[in-house]
């Protein structure tokens, strides 16, 4: 029995806390961020999952895809003063499992030249290859 209990601390121990997961999604989400803020939609789509099953989900419908979301997100924001400064509020981080979570946050988009805008996501990220990547997006 104590074999077993030695064995079951040492698993715990090597495995990762949702608290660092928690943090590793909050990190993509910070780049998220700064990358939009910097103009640069290509590093922006890096923490996408670059597959043909990624889905955007917004008020023209859905995007399947990580060309055509790429393709939709240059057409949308075609400049910076399109693109204005991003910042986001993190409401919800919920684990589906060890290698799935929830993300429900809000956007504030602040775009002097062309009108601010502001509304909710929802994201799925999934961990692929020790790395979590947005699977699907919903914002509207």
């Amino acid at each position: 029995m104590r074999k077993v209990f030695v064995i079951l601390c040492a698993m715990l121990l090597t495995f990762p806390t949702l608290a660092q997961e928690r943090e590793k999604i909050l990190e993509v989400m910070s780049r998220q961020e700064k990358y939009w803020n910097e103009g640069n939609i290509p590093a922006f789509m890096q923490d996408y999952w670059k597959s043909d099953s990624l889905k955007f989900i917004g008020k023209n419908g859905v995007t399947k895809g990580w060309q055509a979301t790429m393709d939709r997100y240059l057409k949308t924001y075609p400049d910076k003063a399109s693109m204005g400064t991003l910042k986001f509020d993190i409401k919800e981080v919920e684990f589906l499992s060890d290698k799935a979570a929830w993300v429900l946050g809000q956007f504030y988009l602040t775009r002097p030249e062309k009108g601010d805008l502001t509304g909710f996501f929802t994201l799925i990220f999934k961990k692929i290859n020790q790395r979590w990547v947005i699977v699907s997006d919903h914002s509207s």
